[in-house]
């Protein structure tokens, strides 16, 4: 039987720190959200009508913690260490599966004032990291949509395998969405 692992509450890069929020940080984590809706709201589901509301994000932190707590999913905010109170971005491990599968999807996102400057690159590594080592995960996967090109030139740059489309596969603002489906493969585990 496999131990239990855990994950630390913060993570530091050479430009970045990850962490795991608590309800504290809910007007850090609205005024994220309301100065990307725009953007968000292309590549995710239709909001609930009190989604930009300090008492949703709250409940929204409560329960990533106690899903970070389980290890079930984990997401980590990304701060600039230059400035380490607004967040820059997001990347989350979606449903951590630690039985035979052994996998977990990976889902970023991040400030538009902050793209292109290896930011998500660099949080997605530490990620990847922390997948394939804390937690010893032997497959993490993405899901982009066709027309997010920089999404899958990062993932590709990454290493990620391009393995198909999934039809139909999220409701995305009231539109079942095609999405491009990419893995990677542990550097770590055993292959057949």
């Amino acid at each position: 039987m496999r131990q239990k692992t855990s994950v630390n509450m913060e993570y530091h890069t050479e430009r970045l720190i990850m962490k795991i929020l608590t309800p504290d940080y809910l007007r850090e984590v609205l005024a994220f959200q309301l100065r990307n809706k725009e953007l968000f709201e292309r590549y995710e589901p239709t909001r609930p009508e009190n989604f930009y509301t300090l008492s949703y994000q709250q409940a929204v932190l409560k329960y990533e913690l106690k899903l970070a707590m389980k290890l079930n999913t984990i997401r980590f905010y990304v701060f600039r260490k230059e400035d380490p109170q607004t967040i820059i971005g997001t990347v989350c491990l979606h449903e951590v599966n630690r039985s035979a599968y052994s996998c977990s999807e990976v889902g970023y996102k991040f400030d538009a004032a902050w793209h292109h400057r290896g930011y998500a690159r660099e949080a997605l590594i530490k990620t990847l990291e922390i997948a394939f080592g804390t937690l010893g995960l032997h497959r993490v996967f993405a899901r982009v949509m066709p027309e997010n090109k920089p999404s899958m030139r990062l993932l590709e740059g990454l290493g990620f395998l391009y393995e198909g489309i999934e039809h139909d596969c999220i409701l995305i603002q009231g539109k079942w969405e095609d999405h491009l489906r990419y893995a990677l493969i542990s550097p770590f585990s055993p292959h057949s």
